[in-house]
């Protein structure tokens, strides 16, 4: 008897690389294979969160370096989104991005320098629910500080970037003075500095692309 099952719905996904010629050709891969459905592309990281806010998608393909957020903050953004796409992050596998992207949040890395079925076949994984990463020692994720910083944390130490005083970050933040000096304290021991200058020193150093400062 004939199988009259439908088949499977294509994979909607969305495309984000701030290099033409790369987001051309990814296009076309996707397009010609059966098992996604581009939605749409964006050259930068705001343009893909304003799509995906009004088009869900399944997963996002973006570029680690896109403009003018950068792939770490647009992954924490959509975090806590609703219906958020499962980002694959694209990129040079031979240094410490995969590391990052899995820090950042990602749900995938995909090689560039691997072949287009690896690229398509990671996105499908991440499709279905899975972490499709090249091999990472966790031990290394534990050893940055930033990976123990909860949300208000991360949100404090940016602020905190930002040279403003005790009762600025209370104002920005929309808390107590105190709670501002509670957070800042525990902020402190978690990257083991002892004060603002050394914690505003440790964000301008960190290994997290996307969240240093626009130059001058």
């Amino acid at each position: 008897m004939q199988d009259l099952a439908a088949p499977a719905k294509p994979i909607d996904v969305m495309l984000a690389n701030s290099n033409p010629l790369v987001l051309s050709a990814m296009s076309e891969i996707f397009d010609r294979d059966p098992r996604f459905s581009l939605v749409a592309t964006s050259a930068t990281a705001e343009g893909f969160l304003g799509t995906v806010m009004r088009v869900p998608v399944q997963v996002g393909i973006i570029d680690w370096d896109l403009p003018v957020l950068g792939a770490a903050k647009l992954i924490e953004v959509l975090r806590d989104q609703v219906n958020a796409p499962r980002l694959v992050v694209y990129g040079d596998g031979n240094g410490d991005l995969p590391r990052l992207a899995m820090t950042a949040g990602a749900a995938g890395f995909a090689d560039k320098a691997g072949d287009v079925e690896r690229l398509l076949a990671t996105c499908a994984d991440v499709a279905a629910g899975k972490m499709v990463f090249p091999y990472i020692d966790v031990r290394e994720l534990q050893k940055d500080p930033i990976h123990s910083l909860s949300r208000r944390e991360r949100a404090m130490l940016e602020a905190l970037s930002k040279g403003l005083t005790n009762r600025e970050l209370s104002k920005e933040l929309g808390i107590t003075i105190n709670t501002v000096k509670f957070h800042l304290s525990n902020l402190f021991e978690k990257l083991s500095v002892k004060n603002r200058a050394q914690a505003i020193a440790f964000y301008y150093s960190s290994r997290l692309p996307g969240e240093s400062s626009d130059p001058e």
